[in-house]
């Protein structure tokens, strides 16, 4: 007999409420930092496991207002919205078109309280 894991589903926003999105996930407990040069600037908490496309939901309410910056290899796309600025989500290096959230966008979570674990994105 297996033992389903029991999952959440988890919903989150930019400060201004215009882009959310929700994913499910069981629950979190820790989140991850990046050493390199952009997460570094960022300073966010990450989600420390990464989001297929398929089960992770976005809506934006004002067309167009959710932008993309990307550098050096354009594999990485860091999203944020163009009204307040905030970055929530990005998809990641290693495993194109999967998603990292940025924990202190998704409601009921306390970045500041949970264990983080550093990865060194720097040396990538």
């Amino acid at each position: 007999m297996t033992t389903k894991t029991k999952t959440k589903t988890y919903k989150g926003s930019c400060h201004c409420g215009n882009v959310n999105f929700s994913f499910e996930h069981e629950e979190i407990k820790s989140g991850l930092r990046c050493n390199c040069s952009i997460c570094v600037r960022k300073g966010a908490v990450m989600t420390d496991f990464v989001i297929a496309p398929d089960e992770f939901t976005t809506d934006v309410k004002e067309k167009g207002s959710l932008g993309v910056y990307n550098f050096d290899d354009k594999v990485a796309n860091h999203f944020f919205c163009k009204k307040c600025g905030i970055y929530p989500f990005h998809t990641t290096f290693r495993i194109p078109d999967h998603f990292r959230i940025n924990l202190g966008c998704v409601e009921g979570i306390d970045p500041l309280a949970l264990e983080v674990d550093l990865f060194d994105g720097k040396s990538l």
